[in-house]
């Protein structure tokens, strides 16, 4: 295990060192159909900003709807916003919703639409798949189909609560107590994320993000603090520092998916969906970087002494995430 932690040790550095600015990707874009009165659907889409511009996709209703395309997009401060009323004469049922220059993007776009009032339905669309035909009958896979993977992709994208897992593998040598922390942080978060999306608690914004950045910092402060002979709290009670954190790291997931939006009428299995896919993505982070890690060891077992946990090149990479992080919680605060 002690090569393991000097392997993920450098790759601190090399990995996280390089992200900066910037914890999370690009937002996915949002278009969402309501229907009012008669053949009348109001229409909200909402693209990713891109460097202060708005990112070159649109969306295009069925040949049916008119106008086919909305107004010019107007910033909201973090997206480009556009509303307008089409009118869709004999409804979306085997109309064609595409979003234009998909195809050319990295990121995603979540449509929601009702064919049918009060029964909203969803669909991912991505740079593979730029368009499709609204069914006669969806069902609960869609809404699968949907979520899961933006739950995978939101919390790969996440470099901020990835950067927290990882400073957990290097910080918690026992096996059993990092599986143990590690469960206990996915535990926490999925319980404020349901409990914040349901609506029942409600923080801002903000100031939870930068708590996620504190976080961080906490964490880095345990490794460059260790020295041998007293164990940390973080290494004490490791379970317990974890579902505290993960607590506010969940509040942080439920703020994306309010982005995102739910569908009304399926809210439970799209929670339960985005979830599963956010378990997923940290299952399969915490796994790439064992593999690699053991591979390393096998492979160069000069390096892993070399770049331990206790020497000078881990204590630069434990000095490493706690600049990122302190970076990131300066930017935060400046955005209250």
């Amino acid at each position: 295990m002690t090569a393991i932690r000097a392997f993920l040790a450098i790759l601190a550095f090399a990995v996280f060192a390089p992200a900066g600015a910037n914890a999370h990707a690009l937002q996915p874009g949002y278009l969402e159909i309501k229907p009012l009165a008669g053949d009348s659907y109001r229409v909200f889409w909402r693209r990713p900003d891109v460097q202060g511009a708005v990112m070159s996709i649109d969306a295009r209703l069925p040949e049916n709807c008119a106008p086919i395309r909305g107004p010019e997009a107007q910033s909201d401060g973090s997206a480009w916003v556009s509303v307008w009323v089409a009118e869709c004469p004999g409804g979306l049922t085997d109309g064609t919703i595409t979003i234009e220059g998909l195809d050319t993007q990295k990121t995603d776009v979540l449509v929601r639409y009702e064919a049918v009032p009060d029964h909203p339905r969803s669909e991912r669309l991505t740079l593979e798949r730029t368009s499709f035909t609204v069914p006669d009958d969806p069902g609960a896979f869609d809404v699968i189909r949907s979520y899961l993977p933006l739950g995978i992709e939101h919390i790969l994208a996440g470099i901020d609560h990835l950067l927290f897992v990882f400073a957990l593998l290097l910080l918690i040598p026992d096996r059993w107590r990092l599986v143990g922390a590690i469960t206990a942080f996915t535990v926490a978060h999925s319980i404020t994320m349901a409990v914040a999306t349901l609506g029942w608690v409600a923080l801002p914004g903000p100031p939870v993000e930068a708590i996620i950045a504190l976080s961080i910092m906490f964490l880095a402060s345990e490794l460059v603090q260790r020295d041998g002979s007293n164990q940390r709290l973080s290494e004490r009670y490791p379970w317990t520092v974890s579902f505290s954190f993960g607590l506010l790291h969940g509040f942080g997931f439920a703020g994306a998916l309010r982005e995102i939006g739910l569908p009304q009428t399926d809210v439970p299995l799209a929670l339960l969906s985005f979830n599963i896919g956010v378990e997923i993505g940290q299952l399969l982070f915490v796994v790439a970087v064992l593999i690699a890690a053991f591979t390393i060891r096998r492979l160069a077992p000069w390096a892993a002494k070399l770049i331990a946990v206790d020497t000078r090149g881990g204590l630069i990479s434990a000095y490493a995430i706690g600049g990122i992080s302190s970076y990131w919680f300066i930017d935060r605060l400046s955005g209250f």
